[in-house]
């Protein structure tokens, strides 16, 4: 088959772009088309051959003699080499003892969904569509990402994803909008990356015509590069996790000199005049007056007032990022951001009202593709037991316990066998001292893995797969107007294979190989979801053969009309939001019936247990805020030559001001320990004036590396901040993740510094 294409013939999670192997490593040239390429896509240049790939499939020794059952040796044990088929035998023969022992009930289905941006050779899809075969799993629900999110929007104006994708367009900031006021922030290290993937990046462009226009951009966040610096915002530094007393001010101040659009509020809202009670103090007391404010962010009350009077000036768009809800009581600046917007009369108009997440990803703010996309069918799972994914420590640990979300009482299940294919948890996860125990009460943990992430260390049958440059595939998203040709570019590396192919032959072992492969093999699944998809839209898409020939396809968008929103405002009572009152919910009745001390009926201001203002301040006085990192995904390929290079000496580093420099004798490139009462990490100390003082600042990613020399205790010499991340939920209605912020201390590193050994296979024994 031809293996040029038109500027591209492979897409990432990061974008489209043409890849030729040259030996053992692969030329990466961006998509000619795309205006604003992606630099992560240079990590595939030296990734496949690397050290750190899992090349063979291999057993932890002490689960290979000694049988299955819990162990605190996960993670620091040697693994021994075997060949395919002895490796499957033992898999499948464990897989068939834990569901006819102990039940699907007894299985836990991990995936996060980012292994591939290919819609077939998607490991989420893989695994538990083989799992489903089997009589189901316990599953996950909600992200990592937007956790509270996506439990909080729905109750109070509208589904997640529509409210993430439909509520606004780039375009329409780009011509109409006047000011934008963006807590957290839209970080251009954010908007190279989504789920699937783009082959033309072009949020930074639109936000640049806007600043062109002359839009006024106002940042509120403790990083001052959380906006790209052409667009001129004015920084408002503020405490990190205190933006709800600054919307609760900004909101005093518009009903204190009656700028607010009470029309507006009674025509398209309910519960305002509660929610306006507890605002103006009379219900507990406290006016929420900017005085009130500026104690708690550390932002002057001049200038709250000052930013509120910018509110009323023209089209205005109030903008969340993912970034905020990911800390305690997260729900909160959520739905205080809507409410904010609601009290301006703008919700569901061009360009103005609310948005949540535009530049988290590159897929917000753009028009959806109007078609099915090509998709491999998973199957019912028959077992209704779920937790929210950041509660997986909570669940292993606590067989039997119970867990408040979203208005039920969940119980956790009592899990024999973990079947991880696509995801680190010990990436995504908090407080790894916590997840580490956790990962010792299973009795099997399989994972397939392309490298030696921790989590597959922490393994006991560890399968090695594919990278999506080594197979072929149909890239395709939810928000990119073609499909991609995704050609194997390089070879697999040793003995890896395409995890269909390890579900197959686990199936087949196992009695089920009609119903997971269905007679089909990779190449004959790509020709099968493709032409389903086409079916629907035959006039659009050429038959399979020209489009694989040809490299790509576009497909047809949807024409925007106001999504949701904008369709409630032009006719609340012929589409009504999908709430109980069919409105916007200041107030909601319903959550307000669940009881939750930790999330109440309408926004309010709760001080978080691990952040500004608490008592624990005053022993751990810097704020910690680990961010999505911009020199990969998540922790993906961070071997990749493009991450290595954003490392300081091998090491993560970390940004801090220059007063908590000084006050502790820090230097530029000093190798710094970041601790806590829940473990400590290395990194390297980079001193920045775009930090605000009492914060510093590390990318999540660096993978786990436990230093041999502190056994009994969190030390990693690497640089992952969830060695001291607090694992809670943000409240009881969610239980979203909270790793964006907790309290640390730093100070300079004294004596030998320990060496990185992340990146290294642990040790193999070849029988």
């Amino acid at each position: 088959m031809s293996r040029t294409a038109p500027g591209f013939n492979h897409l990432s999670h990061w974008g489209a772009f043409h890849g030729t192997a040259r030996g053992d490593e692969l030329v990466i040239t961006p998509a000619r088309d795309d205006p604003q390429p992606s630099p992560l896509i240079q990590n595939w240049s030296t990734a496949t051959r690397h050290a750190a790939r899992v090349r063979h499939p291999a057993v932890r020794r002490g689960w290979l003699e000694n049988g299955p059952g819990p162990s605190d040796r996960r993670g620091s044990e040697e693994f021994v080499r075997l060949p395919w088929a002895e490796v499957l035998d033992i898999a499948a023969r464990e897989i068939g003892r834990v569901y006819a022992t102990t039940g699907p009930q007894s299985v836990f289905g991990g995936s996060y969904g980012w292994a591939s941006a290919g819609r077939f050779h998607h490991a989420q899809s893989q695994v538990h569509r083989f799992l489903n075969t089997l009589g189901g799993y316990v599953r996950s629900v909600n992200s990592y990402s937007a956790g509270a999110a996506a439990v909080i929007l729905p109750r109070v104006i509208g589904p997640y994803e529509e409210i993430y994708l439909d509520s606004i367009r780039i375009d329409d900031v780009a011509r109409h909008t006047d000011v934008v006021v963006s807590f957290g922030g839209m970080a251009i290290k954010n908007q190279a990356v989504c789920g699937g993937g783009v082959d033309r990046h072009l949020i930074g462009l639109g936000l640049a015509d806007a600043a062109r226009r002359g839009a006024e951009f106002h940042l509120v966040s403790a990083l001052r590069d959380d906006l790209p610096e052409v667009l001129g915002a004015e920084w408002h530094p503020i405490r990190p996790g205190t933006d709800v007393a600054l919307m609760l001010a900004l909101a005093h101040a518009l009903v204190a000199e009656g700028r607010h659009d009470r029309a507006f509020l009674e025509r398209y809202t309910t519960g305002f005049d509660r929610f306006e009670n507890y605002l103006l103090g009379r219900t507990d007391g406290q006016p929420k007056t900017s005085r009130w404010a500026s104690g708690i962010c550390g932002i002057a009350a001049g200038e709250i007032d000052a930013l509120a009077g910018r509110l009323c000036a023209g089209r205005v768009l109030i903008a969340v990022s993912q970034s905020i809800q990911r800390a305690e009581h997260g729900e909160q600046p959520v739905w205080m951001a809507i409410v904010l917007a609601a009290m301006l009369g703008q919700i569901g108009l061009p360009g103005g009202g609310f948005c949540y997440g535009i530049g988290s990803m590159a897929d917000s703010g753009r028009d959806r593709v109007a078609m099915r996309l090509p998709t491999l069918g998973q199957f019912a799972n028959p077992v209704r037991t779920f937790i929210p994914v950041a509660r997986i420590s909570d669940m292993l640990l606590n067989p039997g316990g119970s867990v408040d979300y979203d208005g039920q009482k969940l119980t956790y299940p009592d899990i024999r066998l973990v079947y991880w294919a696509g995801g680190n948890p010990f990436h995504h996860h908090q407080d790894i001292g916590q997840l580490k125990r956790a990962f010792g009460r299973p009795e099997t943990i399989i994972v397939h893995e392309s490298a030696w992430t921790a989590s597959a260390k922490h393994a006991d049958i560890v399968l090695p797969a594919t990278m999506s440059v080594e197979r072929d595939d149909i890239g395709a998203s939810r928000a990119n107007p073609s499909l991609i040709a995704m050609r194997q570019l390089i070879a697999p590396v040793a003995e890896a294979r395409d995890d269909y192919d390890i579900f197959a032959d686990l199936a087949a072992r196992l009695g089920k190989s009609d119903a997971f492969t269905e007679g089909r093999s990779s190449r004959e699944w790509l020709r099968h979801i493709y032409e389903e998809a086409r079916r629907a839209q035959p006039d659009a898409l050429p038959d399979f053969d020209t489009f694989w020939e040809r490299g790509d396809a576009a497909i047809p968008v949807e024409p925007f009309d106001g999504g949701l929103v904008g369709s409630f405002r032009r006719d609340p009572a012929a589409n009504p939001l999908p709430t109980p009152s069919g409105r916007i919910e200041i107030f909601s009745g319903t959550i307000a019936g669940f009881g939750y001390d930790d999330c109440p009926g309408h926004p309010s201001w709760m001080p978080p247990q691990d952040g500004a203002g608490s008592d624990r301040q005053a022993d751990y006085p810097i704020q910690l805020i680990s961010n999505q990192p911009a020199t990969r995904l998540h922790s993906q390929l961070d071997f990749g030559a493009y991450s290595i290079a954003g490392k300081h000496g091998g090491r993560e580093p970390i940004r801090l001001s220059p007063d908590d420099a000084a006050a502790r004798d820090i230097r530029n490139g000093d190798v710094v320990r970041v601790f806590n009462e829940r473990g400590s990490f290395l990194a390297a100390a980079v001193i920045s004036d775009a930090v605000r003082p009492g914060v510093a600042q590390i990318a999540t990613g660096a993978w786990f590396d436990q230093s041999p020399d502190h056994d009994g205790e969190v030390f990693c010499v690497h640089g992952n901040p969830n060695a001291v991340t607090r694992d809670a939920g943000t409240s009881r209605l969610a239980q979203g993740c909270t790793g964006q912020l907790t309290l640390v201390r730093i100070e300079r590193f004294e004596g030998r510094v320990p060496p990185v050994t992340a990146h290294r296979p642990p040790r193999e024994i070849v029988r």
